[in-house]
């Protein structure tokens, strides 16, 4: 329950706008890395952020474990759209990156991850709302 709760305020936090009539859509990532690892695996993430940047997309928004469960790292990100992820791929490639690898050298850094893609920040009267319950 309380990690629950941890990411539903991680989410609040990282998208805080005004309500709109089509909340935003985001992916919250968990990641637990392999011992001894968490310098590469920033590194890795550092550099996805400037590819993001590069492209004109809004970087991740990073929360580091301190205490609970046994995730290391959450990454709350902005859901892209198609053009949006041609930019990226575009981005990485002028970086000189190869775009396809970027999940094989994400894999040498972690022992798992997820992606959940959520709606949100919205209240529990807006989320009802959008149900047609309001």
């Amino acid at each position: 329950m309380k990690f629950a709760m941890m990411i539903a305020a991680a989410a609040t936090l990282a998208f805080a706008a005004p309500a709109t009539a089509e909340p935003g859509k985001a992916i919250v990532s968990i990641y637990r890395i392999a011992p001894g690892l968490q310098a590469g695996f920033l590194k890795w993430l550092d550099q996805q952020d400037q590819v993001s940047a590069a492209a004109g997309i809004a970087k991740g928004q990073l929360y580091a474990h301190t205490d609970g469960d046994s995730w290391d790292y959450m990454v709350i990100y902005p859901v892209t759209t198609e053009a949006q992820d041609k930019a990226s791929e575009a981005a990485a490639k002028k970086m000189g990156m190869n775009p396809m690898r970027g999940g094989l050298e994400l894999r040498k850094y972690i022992s798992s991850h997820t992606d959940t893609f959520t709606r949100g920040p919205m209240t529990a009267a807006d989320y009802l709302a959008l149900l047609g319950e309001k």
